[in-house]
């Protein structure tokens, strides 16, 4: 949970003692690194588990270990579950904590096989463990209103640019540029750069010479410029929230910012006094 929904359990009324105890004992310092040593040594149990000799000299102690941290995690999420209640269900990331764990334990025969290989999403619970690493995705979330736009904008571009490809290079190249599809994903490559040059545009500027120029303007509006609009966008988000004040920080009580409120006011009418009298 958070220390934000810690004290919004203390503060609501008719909450037993010991749910109040438990929500500040597993919501600690000490029990949340424990959960992040947990969660890092269970990463390494999966990966070694993929080694076929660590499994064959190690297999019984790593599949052991394996159980022990799923344990640990169903109890973390079972202490939660009995001091939170019905909050439990209101936070997202206690939803993923649940179904990341909940993965874990269907059985691992028959078509439930696949599922089982999702183990390795554990690890993904440092995610909600650490709160660097909450705010991290939180910026990114916050950021997605921005990126549909400028997403709107890649595939208008890829689209345009996809169909005039085709036509311009599809007879002479159709396993490049054949159907909308391939040159979709012709365009993709030339994006990211990867085999660009000696691999698409100069064995199309073979057969069309003038190709550099439908090429190099789409490298440079595509990955140039809109490539950098998504990273301006999470950059100035992950600021925004930088400068947003830390819920996980108590907040000052109410009372108190009351009463600072009418000293100011009374020093304000003091000092208008004072210069009256003047």
């Amino acid at each position: 949970m958070g220390q934000e929904d810690l004290e919004r359990l203390k503060q609501k009324g008719g909450i037993a003692a010991w749910r109040i105890r438990l929500a500040s004992w597993v919501d600690s310092h000490v029990v949340q690194r424990f959960i992040v040593g947990v969660i890092l040594l269970n990463a390494a149990v999966l990966g070694l588990e993929t080694d076929p000799g660590w499994m064959a000299a190690h297999g019984p102690l790593l599949l052991a270990i394996d159980k022990l941290c799923l344990a640990i995690f169903i109890a973390e999420l079972g202490a939660k579950l009995l001091a939170y209640r019905g909050a439990f269900w209101r936070s997202g990331w206690n939803l993923f904590d649940l179904a990341v764990v909940c993965i874990a334990v269907v059985p691992g025969a028959g078509p439930w096989a696949v599922l089982r290989s999702l183990r390795v999403l554990r690890v993904l619970r440092l995610l909600t463990v650490i709160p660097s690493l909450r705010r991290v995705v939180a910026a990114f979330l916050h950021a997605i209103p921005g990126l549909l736009g400028v997403m709107s904008v890649m595939a208008i571009f890829f689209y345009t640019a996809a169909v005039l490809s085709t036509k311009l290079y599809g007879t002479t190249f159709p396993e490049w540029f054949g159907s909308i599809g391939r040159s979709l994903y012709t365009l993709f490559q030339v994006m990211t750069l990867e085999s660009w040059s000696m691999g698409i545009v100069r064995p199309v500027m073979e057969q069309h010479p003038w190709a550099w120029a439908f090429f190099v303007p789409f490298i440079v509006v595509a990955t140039f410029t809109i490539l950098n609009l998504f990273i301006g966008i999470i950059v100035s988000t992950m600021q925004e929230l930088a400068l947003a004040p830390d819920p996980s920080e108590p907040r000052p009580d109410p009372k108190v910012l009351e009463l600072l409120g009418r000293m100011d006011a009374d020093l304000r009418s003091l000092r208008d006094a004072l210069r009256k009298e003047e």
